[in-house]
């Protein structure tokens, strides 16, 4: 039963008395002096403060359990707190423990024995660096969001000293370099080129000591994830007993994230970059030219089949440096994801990856060849190292056998990248690059969420795919196909499409305007440069849009009037000619499809039973298909 007791008190001290009122004595007998507490003769207004106690049911072995708290100015002040926390301690929370919150956060890490490795260690660092020196004082019982709200605010303080203190040592950076530049240009000057190399010893020596206790500045990104930390620690105390009120981190207002996107290699971005150095974004992809350009460039490399396969197959490096051959089928075309090798402070561990990212991957024939290949290659140097040679069961490995580390796979590809005078990618961006060629190739994301061991089509969505050139043009077409626009024109000669234009029931062709004097354009429609052409329009044209879309009217009309025909896509490629020659030419390509689809007309409605199905002999499965 809630029946809280109230009083004031106060920190005055004086002569101690015992319940009867008589003075208490010291072993000389003198008046001992203390805190009066609730017996000073001046509380009342104004002075001293407000404080409760109240009983809750009593522990094992009826141990008195009672809820001191004080320190109010108010009365009211002093009833509201003793409520929240009477219901608080009667939904199980422990309002009487006094453990400190750092204690808590080492027993909730301890207690977490499922935890991945890498998981473990980012909840330890956030722990360690962060929650123990801002929260680890402060008792348990009081947590509030206030103080998470003063620790980040700490952390965005000490942010703005390590910004600063970064640009201090950029700054001693140009001037060493410049120094250093000055020593060399000093060649055969005996004086100068002594007072340049003191110069530049000073200046070297100056920043060395400027990268004393440089630090990274935590960003917005980290500031989320230590906050999903804490949070996952307050869930654990709150269903385990009741330890907070409220999960206090779900209240928490941090700077947005804003998700780097992926940005393309672009004609004009490569051009940038070998003007200046600078990369456009975090996050860059390469075209498929550029990536057919340094697949050219590594052919000779040891680990030529591991790049193609990161790039077609998008595995993650951890994945690629676990495999064995084992889970590997060279006749069937698959490889199965199964394992995965961590890195925590550079030393490995072998961890089976979350139950989404066990995958079985298809392999083209090429993909296949290269394995076969690279087997090949390791069965030679096992022949050469002999007894040295380590069988470590891996598909990738080093010439001698031994297993690859994921980090030196990162750095062995950054440096194929900077001796090929490729704009930068990193290896994870590879993951990037495969999901967007796979859409690109006209891959569903759902395969491509699969092939990239996501557990949403979101997440791949969201985080592994980016808009090629390519992409852009034909979604920009296709817009132009949608909305017909009114060019009025003449048909000087009639559209045809002869049996000769049409593949598997899809013509391709283009139509091809050309300024013929003043504003009169003509446009004709034709397979290849050097063909017959199929048909002539005339116009009254503007420019090279208005051929376009005159020529796009006119094939739109054709497939019309002929109902087994279908425009399927429209490419403008008026953007290939040069500036100076835009007035006067124009190009499109039109993708007609024709299908001969039986009409319902023709059918006569049945009834009854179907007649029975005559068997067919089985198909004989081919080696190569893919493994149940």
């Amino acid at each position: 039963m809630f029946e809280p007791s109230y009083y004031r008190r106060c920190q005055c001290k004086g002569p101690l008395k015992d319940k009867e009122g008589r003075p208490i004595l010291d072993a000389d007998g003198n008046p001992k002096i203390g805190a009066i507490g609730t017996t000073c003769p001046d509380l009342g207004k104004g002075h001293g403060t407000w404080a409760f106690y109240f009983e809750l049911e009593p522990a094992e072995g009826g141990a008195r359990q009672r809820v001191r708290r004080g320190g109010f100015a108010k009365l009211d002040d002093a009833k509201k707190k003793a409520k929240e926390l009477y219901d608080a301690a009667s939904a199980g929370t422990d309002v009487l423990s006094d453990e400190r919150c750092g204690d808590f956060f080492l027993r909730w890490i301890k207690a977490k024995k499922s935890l991945a490795r890498t998981t473990r260690h980012g909840y330890e660092k956030h722990v360690t660096n962060y929650l123990l020196p801002h929260l680890g004082h402060i008792k348990r019982r009081d947590l509030k969001v206030r103080h998470l709200d003063k620790m980040y605010d700490a952390i965005q303080e000490e942010n703005h000293k390590r910004v600063l203190h970064r640009l201090r040592v950029d700054l001693l950076q140009k001037d060493r370099d410049a120094a250093h530049r000055a020593w060399v240009k000093a060649a055969g000057l005996k004086e100068e080129r002594r007072a340049a190399r003191r110069a530049f010893l000073d200046a070297n020596a100056a920043l060395r000591e400027a990268k004393k206790g440089l630090r990274k500045v935590t960003s917005p990104a980290t500031m989320h994830r230590i906050n999903d930390t804490l949070s996952s620690a307050l869930s654990w105390g709150i269903k385990r007993e009741q330890a907070f009120a409220r999960n206090w981190a779900k209240l928490v207002e941090l700077p947005a994230v804003t998700r780097p996107k992926p940005l393309v290699w672009t004609p004009e971005r490569v051009e940038h970059w070998k003007r200046t150095g600078d990369k456009p974004g975090p996050v860059m992809v390469w075209t498929p030219e550029l990536t057919g350009q340094f697949l050219d460039f590594v052919k000779g490399d040891w680990l030529y089949e591991l790049w193609h396969s990161f790039i077609f197959l998008g595995p993650r490096r951890g994945e690629m440096a676990a495999l064995p051959w084992t889970e590997v089928s060279l006749d069937a075309l698959w490889l199965r994801i199964s394992q995965q090798i961590v890195e925590v402070a550079y030393e490995l561990y072998g961890e089976a990856p979350k139950a989404d990212s066990v995958r079985t991957l298809s392999l083209s024939l090429e993909s296949g060849d290269n394995l076969a290949a690279f087997r090949a290659k390791q069965e030679q140097k096992r022949q050469e190292w002999a007894d040295a040679y380590v069988e470590s069961g891996r598909v990738w490995t080093h010439e001698n056998g031994e297993g690859l580390h994921p980090d030196w796979i990162s750095r062995r590809f950054t440096r194929l990248v900077e001796l090929s005078g490729l704009p930068p990618v990193r290896l994870h961006d590879l993951r990037h690059l495969a999901a967007t060629l796979s859409l690109l190739a006209g891959h569903d994301i759902k395969v491509v969420q699969e092939k990239l061991g996501h557990s949403s089509r979101q997440i791949t969505s969201d985080t592994y795919t980016s808009v090629l050139p390519e992409m852009l043009r034909a979604e920009a077409e296709s817009v132009m196909a949608v909305v017909p626009r009114d060019v009025p024109f003449d048909v000087r000669t009639p559209l045809v499409i002869p049996e000769r234009v049409w593949q598997n029931d899809v013509a391709v062709f283009f139509a091809h305007g050309a300024r013929q004097s003043g504003n009169n354009w003509a446009v004709g429609a034709q397979t290849q440069p050097d063909t017959d052409l199929l048909g002539v329009i005339n116009l009254a044209g503007r420019g090279q849009e208005d051929a376009a879309n005159a020529a796009v009217k006119w094939v739109r009309d054709y497939a019309a009037a002929h109902d087994h025909l279908e425009l399927v896509r429209v490419e403008n490629f008026n953007d290939r000619y040069p500036e100076e020659e835009r007035a006067y030419f124009s190009l499109t390509r039109f993708t007609v499809a024709r299908s001969e689809s039986p009409d319902l007309g023709n059918w006569a409605l049945p009834t009854g039973l179907p007649p029975a199905a005559s068997r067919t002999t089985p198909r004989a499965p081919n080696r190569r298909q893919k493994a149940a």
